[in-house]
């Protein structure tokens, strides 16, 4: 086996590794290992039915700064358990059906925020896959060069600097992907959470 053919096996091996294949189910070209799932469902994190109906007029302001509050990552779970307490202590009226209106505005602008993470994603690994085949393209080159009778030491010494470029830029998007992936299991695991929280006082 040629070294060329040697590192062809390496690149897809990197670029659709079995356990990403296996959790995407129905995309080959997922990067992720965790398992795609594009968009949620609400019905899942919310055990009531969410009516599309307006808020009370006394509690619509505040449970709309409220919802976007608890749509910011950077507001961590007990500042968001915090900002729902000093919510139902100012409106002891409020209902699960007015908390499920509070969360689907949560819910619908984190589960877009999330799709288009996803759409990201993809493009990433498509970008990944053609870099791969740049990279092989050059080694074949270069091998066939380094073959010559006469080969051509100024050719092989471009493509040697432009593999070494191209293989650490797709080592460098690789890592980074490592971390993007978990970026949208995060989000649905915090929509639960601030689920559970909105539930917790209206439950009692």
């Amino acid at each position: 086996m040629s070294r060329s053919q040697v590192f062809r096996l390496l690149l897809v091996a990197l670029i659709a590794p079995v356990p990403a294949t296996a959790a995407s189910g129905s995309d080959p070209m997922w990067p992720c290992v965790q398992r795609k799932v594009v968009s949620l469902s609400a019905g899942l994190m919310w055990p009531h039915p969410i009516e599309a109906t307006p808020l009370h007029e006394e509690i619509a302001a505040d449970a709309a700064d409220l919802a976007a509050k608890l749509e910011l990552r950077r507001v961590g779970l007990d500042e968001a358990k915090a900002l729902i307490t000093q919510f139902v202590k100012n409106h002891p009226e409020v209902t699960p059906t007015d908390m499920g209106q509070v969360f689907w505005h949560i819910f619908d602008k984190i589960n877009h925020d999330r799709r288009r993470l996803i759409t990201g994603i993809d493009k990433y690994a498509q970008k990944q896959v053609a870099l791969a085949k740049r990279i092989d393209e050059a080694r074949t080159k270069m091998d066939s060069l380094t073959a010559a009778t006469a080969p051509d030491q100024d050719a092989i010494k471009s493509l040697k600097q432009q593999i070494a470029w191209d293989e650490r830029v797709y080592r460098d998007r690789a890592h980074s992907l490592t971390y993007v992936c978990e970026t949208p299991v995060l989000l649905e695991q915090r929509l639960y959470a601030i689920a559970q929280l909105l539930l917790e006082p209206v439950s009692e």
